[in-house]
């Protein structure tokens, strides 16, 4: 009897150790195995034996096999895993939308630097055929960089849809196997012993899952865990899961958004700042904030400087004979203003939206780099509520009121209760950017008017430029300024002066008077227009002296136009306000609105940059945690590999001596 118990702690020891091998060599062959969790075989004292003579052990008994988990280091590496896929993805198309706003001669500020510097040489040779041929090479290479641009806007924005329809897909096929594991986990559970390496896999997938959207976990107790994405939205449920789809956007059906289906429901559409992070929340923002503010910062320029070409070269004569009776055309057309209805808007029995909406570009000087949400005044004025995406400014107006150089129309029919419109109005203005012109002769680089000083003045004043700036009341009208007195009160240095416009009948059709401040041009704003023209002079007048705006005598030599043309490249006109006074907010020259776009984008891929460089350090850091205390450490295996191979050599000892002990006793009872 003493040499069976003997035996069966023998077997039990050489059992407990072999388990312990066993597990051991199963960590050091996953060791580089992803979310791997270090297991170890637990063991307890098997029960005493009871004797006369007290309590002797039977052992020892191999309870389980655990894993070595720390809940709450695998979610927070799997939430920082999360944010680093959202910066890292929105930096990659950082990254590409960068490439498009090229420095040096391949850039937008080159090419129009470069057309604005071919009207200079206009200016100088205005009759000069290969002069105005130049102009019109470097007016269509103006036009190809910015549909260039447009169209590579466009290709990204066609890439992150494709992206996102990928990552989406990810989603749906790691949800799925995610609750395949939950469904065997919980079958295994009935065995009464943990599946480790089940719920290693398991943890793996929700570690890849966040990748792509951030999750969050609760545990249920049949082992199962519910996955929830969107603060709260259910993805997985035991062994069931749920579907993103990845679906048009409510408004711009160029532009992508994400929703889910829960147990075959419709897809119901999911709010962008609810994804939290992760891969699918990275692309979303890029694609709505970072690519929208691209394209509108593009149009705006765009828009800005075919608008000051287009009126300022239609203010001018072409050379068309007889000269001036063929009118100025635009050199410039852009793609047009777009309004969209929201999917969720009224509709009539057939489908089709029952309210209207229209945005038509007037200024493109006006525009700003936004785009703008329409609806109902809240207030119940009757009115409409126009919002400015771009910095939340809020606006009541009518239909036909113009804000930012658009003009805004609804109905009818007129707008339902809830009903809201994107309003797009230089956002797509570069894409179909060409030039109408094709003619040489086509090119306005005269001037209607030329400004002169008679001999007869006794003050120093000349004129230095007769710039057209409105259209004419009668292109063959005489304008004449006289200087008078000043009047008390004005200013040092100023002076006083009327203006008549007569008609070639010599009939008064316009008259006025303003007052001229040194190095100020002559009108000023507010100051009423004279027959559309603005005079720059030289000098100071005197009482009496008088200045005179005639039809131009020879158009051909002329070069008041292409002046005024080549003087946009100073002018700031980007972004321009009209204030309540009729004086314009000065915008932005069209190089510095180039430059800031520059500037913007820079600051933003060096902000992506920082971003994906502290949350990739997060990151690791924190699944470093992670396995510090979960992943397996090979010198620490290799150490209790000896240890339990001793342990087991050892038992195997115990073994041997008990069967000897157990001969003896057998020998002794046989005699």
């Amino acid at each position: 009897m003493g040499g069976s118990a003997l035996m069966t702690v023998g077997v039990r020891a050489m059992a407990a150790s072999y388990a312990a091998l066993q597990t051991t060599s199963h960590n050091i062959a996953n060791a580089s195995v992803e979310g791997y969790s270090r297991q170890r075989a637990l063991l307890a004292t098997a029960q005493g034996q009871y004797t006369g003579a007290g309590f002797f052990g039977r052992g020892v008994d191999v309870k389980t096999v655990e894993r070595t988990h720390n809940a709450f280091l695998t979610r927070e590496a799997a939430t920082a895993k999360s944010i680093f896929s959202l910066d890292a993805a929105r930096l990659d198309q950082l990254r590409q939308l960068e490439t498009i706003f090229k420095t040096g001669e391949q850039g937008l500020g080159n090419a129009t630097s470069e057309f604005l510097n071919a009207m200079s040489d206009l200016a100088a040779r205005p009759a000069d055929g290969a002069t105005r041929a130049v102009v019109l090479a470097r007016a269509d290479d103006l036009a190809r960089r910015f549909a260039q641009a447009g169209s590579q806007l466009d290709t990204i924005q066609q890439s992150v849809n494709s992206e996102l329809k990928a990552s989406v897909e990810s989603v749906n096929q790691l949800a799925d196997q995610i609750a395949k594991a939950n469904g065997a986990i919980a079958a295994a559970r009935g065995l009464g012993q943990p599946p480790n390496d089940l719920l290693d896999e398991r943890d793996r997938l929700i570690s890849q899952l966040s990748e792509h959207v951030q999750v969050s976990t609760i545990a249920a107790d049949d082992g199962t865990v519910g996955v929830f994405i969107g603060g709260g939205q259910r993805l997985v449920l035991g062994d069931t899961a749920e579907r993103l789809e990845v679906m048009r956007d409510p408004f711009d059906g160029s532009r992508s958004s994400v929703g889910i289906s829960e147990g075959g429901a419709a897809t119901r559409r999911m709010a962008d700042s609810s994804l939290g992070a992760g891969r699918i929340a990275g692309l979303l923002r890029f694609q709505n904030n970072d690519l929208v503010d691209a394209q509108n910062m593009i149009g705006q320029m765009s828009a800005a400087i075919a608008q000051a070409i287009n009126d300022q070269q239609q203010l001018g004569l072409n050379l068309h004979e007889p000269v001036g009776s063929v009118p100025s055309s635009a050199l410039f057309k852009i793609g047009e203003a777009r309004a969209y209805a929201a999917d969720g808007n009224a509709r009539d029995v057939n489908g089709e939206f029952i309210a209207t909406a229209k945005a038509t570009l007037v200024d493109g000087t006006q525009a700003k780099a936004s785009e703008y949400l329409l609806e109902r005044d809240p207030a119940g004025s009757g009115g409409y509520q126009l919002t400015r995406l771009s910095d939340g400014k809020v606006s009541v107006i009518a239909s036909g009121d113009v804000v930012d150089g658009m003009q805004v129309d609804v109905g009818p029919p007129d707008l339902e209760p809830g009903d809201q419109f994107l309003l797009q109005p230089v956002t797509r203005a570069p894409n179909t950017m060409q030039v109408l012109l094709k003619d040489p002769l086509d090119l306005a680089a005269a001037s209607p008017l030329t400004g002169s000083t008679p001999s007869t003045n006794t003050g120093t004043t000349q004129v230095s430029a007769l710039t057209m700036t409105g259209t004419p009341l009668d292109t063959g009208a005489t304008s004449t300024i006289t200087f008078v007195a000043s009047q008390p009160g004005d200013p040092p240095g100023s002076r006083r002066y009327e203006w008549t416009v007569v008609d070639a009948s010599a009939s008064t059709i316009a008259a006025d008077d303003g007052l001229w401040l040194p190095g100020q041009p002559i009108p000023q704003p507010p100051d009423p227009d004279i027959n559309g023209f603005q005079l720059t002079i030289n000098g100071v007048p005197d009482v009496g002296d008088v200045l005179v705006a005639e039809p131009t005598q020879y158009p051909v030599s002329n070069n008041g136009n292409a002046l005024a043309l080549a003087s946009l490249r100073d002018l700031k006109f980007v972004g321009r306000e009209l204030q309540a006074d009729g004086s314009w907010a000065s915008g932005l020259t069209a190089n510095e609105s180039y430059v800031a776009s520059l500037a913007d984008i820079g600051v933003r891929v060096q902000g992506g940059d920082s971003a994906a460089a502290i949350s990739n350090a997060l990151a690791q850091q924190a699944e470093s945690a992670r396995a510090d205390q979960s992943g397996v450490n090979l010198d620490e295996e290799a150490a209790r590999l000896m240890q339990f191979q001793q342990s087991y050599q050892a038992a195997a000892k115990v073994l041997q001596i008990a069967q000897s002990v157990f001969d003896t006793l057998l020998q002794t009872a046989t005699g």
